[in-house]
């Protein structure tokens, strides 16, 4: 058998590169989404507030507040007889 040589094992430089770089990528993707999410949730919560306060302002509905149900929480009552 001969001796083994000295031919090199591995991904060497530009594997390292490679895989350097795509590391680099995924942590700029995965901040870019944090923000992103981190934003939404914050416009969210601003929109949410608001509705809150445009209800709190909005004067309660006067008049007519007859119960046109039939009290089992189906929907409306029947009129029909039969």
């Amino acid at each position: 058998m001969g001796d083994g040589g000295t031919l090199p094992i591995g991904p060497g430089v530009w594997g390292f590169l490679a895989l350097f770089v795509l590391a680099i990528a995924l942590w700029l993707l995965v901040r870019n989404m944090n923000s992103r999410l981190r934003r939404m949730a914050y416009r969210e919560h601003e929109r949410l507030e608001a509705e809150r306060a445009s209800d709190a302002a909005k004067p309660e509905p006067s008049g007519d507040t007859t119960d046109t149900t039939d009290g089992t929480g189906d929907g409306p009552r029947s009129t029909e007889t039969g």
